[in-house]
């Protein structure tokens, strides 16, 4: 499927801000996410469930997947923006009205638990969306100016990023070869792998897959790993970048266990494509935002990605 770009967000337009997954811990979250985003000067459109909690969720089904049908079909709203991660977006996927995000593209921001989401709208409409910082996250408790800067360029520049950049210049590492170009798909490990074999996950053929993931045990990131193997994943894909893999330890370091390292290395190491680590994007609060659907290159030599077209029009 071809992808489609959302419009670029420009000043004063309406953002809809909506909680897709868990709750969040306190309503200030969603009032000083909305306080950051109307000092920038735009205008804040609140899911009507936004605030609503069903147990470990942000409502039920049925109230979150409709804050989202109904922010799409908001003509006045022009951006889609998630309060926070947690759980709970692969329960929606079978409530969401593909046809109607086809036929109203708009800029949708989330990462963590959003994944599963972003990738189902890809699957279905071709959308390109942004793994970025949150409402309830990182613009409620004071966003760092680096994550800022690049993600507001995502949604509101049509000029391409060309090589990215990680902060402080940090490199990023080759453990691969060679040099590949695709469509950026990716998102959270975890919710890749729980949507794996569904009708949701897009197809990785002439891909580059990018991925972080935190709080796991070792055996359970590398069951995820095994996964996307199994799944054929990585031998669909032209190249891999690995995010931040935050917290990924044993509970009990006393008994034997892979590393994150011996994991990473025993499912890749040995693919004949361009493979890049150190990607500083995920669960950290300085970071990159990755759009999922715009072509990039991956280059093992030059330890480089370079984004080949702008996300937005």
């Amino acid at each position: 499927m071809k992808p489609v770009k959302p419009k670029a967000l420009t000043h004063g337009d309406v953002i809809g801000l909506i909680s897709p997954s868990s709750a969040p811990t306190s309503q200030e979250k969603i009032d000083k996410g909305a306080e950051y985003l109307e000092g920038l000067g735009y205008r804040i459109k609140l899911g009507k469930n936004i605030r609503a909690v069903r147990g470990f969720l942000a409502g039920t089904d049925e109230e979150r997947a409709a804050d989202v049908n109904e922010m799409f079909a908001d003509k006045h709203v022009k951006a889609i923006i998630a309060v926070r991660g947690g759980y709970g977006t692969p329960r929606l996927l079978p409530l969401i009205d593909y046809q109607l995000i086809k036929q109203n593209p708009k800029i949708l921001v989330g990462y963590s638990d959003f994944s599963a989401l972003q990738l189902a709208v890809f699957t279905k409409t071709g959308l390109v969306s942004f793994s970025g910082p949150m409402a309830g996250v990182e613009m409620f408790k004071g966003i760092d100016p680096f994550t800022e800067e690049h993600f507001w360029k995502m949604i509101t520049s049509t000029k391409k990023l060309g090589k990215i950049h990680n902060p402080d210049l940090r490199s990023l590492k080759s453990m691969g070869k060679g040099k590949a170009s695709g469509v950026l798909i990716g998102g959270n490990l975890s919710l890749i792998a729980s949507i794996a074999g569904t009708p949701y996950l897009p197809s990785f053929k002439n891909s580059i897959l990018f991925f972080e993931e935190i709080e796991e045990e070792c055996y359970r990131f590398d069951r995820m790993m095994n996964q996307l193997a199994l799944a054929g994943v990585f031998k669909d894909v032209k190249g891999i970048i690995v995010g931040e893999l935050t917290d990924i330890k044993p509970s009990d370091e006393t008994k034997p266990y892979l590393t994150v390292d011996e994991i990473i290395a025993d499912h890749l190491s040995l693919l004949s494509k361009p493979i890049l680590t150190g990607l500083v994007y995920g669960h950290v609060s300085r970071k990159l935002t990755m759009p999922i659907g715009i072509r990039a290159t991956v280059d093992a030599a030059q330890c480089s990605l370079s984004f080949l077209e702008p996300a937005v029009q």
